[in-house]
């Protein structure tokens, strides 16, 4: 079944809008502690089986622009979708500093070294490559893994890189990190960057190599 756009611009809304919130809340007010990677994997999860069949369950800019180089978002539905879930994400972050946690701190801003830019690649890169492999690869189409795999590859992320680069892989969820003062806005092409590039270099080693099989 084909859904319009509107109903996808939709689902990308509440799904992004809902992972954005529920990693302010856990990452930025630090409410579950080191449950954090369990809480937001499992967000994630949900919603990529909630939303997959009708928008495609993106919830991340990058990660459309990988499904609109493999053909899999219609290129007048890229631009839209990036602007849905950009405005989701900070959406998300402004009613959980103003209005969840209105009298609370955040925890402290994270000063980004360079590690970080490395940490968002080699993530950004696997979380593509991972989508790329599940979710577009024809041989293993409508296998019922895909939003376990995906949802793995962020919790792996988080556990190993959380305290270097703060595991965004995500540039809606970078806005929401700056909307809340976790990361502060001169850091955030440490995020963006690498992010870009990530995903880049994941649809091109995918074409060179998984495609071709």
């Amino acid at each position: 079944m084909s859904h319009s756009l509107k109903v996808k611009l939709t689902t990308e809304f509440i799904g992004t809008f809902i992972l954005c919130l529920s990693i302010c809340i856990v990452g930025v007010y630090g409410v579950v502690g080191e449950y954090t990677s369990i809480v937001v994997a499992t967000t994630l999860m949900i919603l990529i089986y909630a939303g997959g069949n009708i928008s495609g369950a993106h919830y991340n800019p990058v990660i459309s622009l990988v499904f609109y180089i493999r053909g899999y978002c219609e290129k007048r539905e890229l631009l839209p979708y990036v602007i849905t879930q950009i405005t989701a994400g900070c959406c998300a972050a402004l009613i959980t500093k103003n209005f969840l946690f209105p009298n609370s701190l955040p925890q402290d801003s994270v000063d980004l070294g360079n590690e970080a830019i490395l940490a968002e690649l080699i993530f950004t890169f696997a979380l593509a490559y991972v989508i790329l492999i599940v979710a577009t690869t024809k041989s293993i189409a409508g296998n019922l893994y895909y939003g376990f795999a995906i949802s793995l590859v962020v919790f792996l992320g988080i556990i190993l890189v959380g305290d270097i680069s703060l595991a965004s892989f995500n540039p809606a969820v970078t806005g929401s990190l700056i909307l809340t003062g976790k990361l502060s806005i001169t850091h955030s092409w440490m995020h963006i960057l690498p992010q870009l590039s990530g995903s880049f270099l994941a649809t091109i080693i995918y074409n060179l190599t998984i495609l071709q099989e």
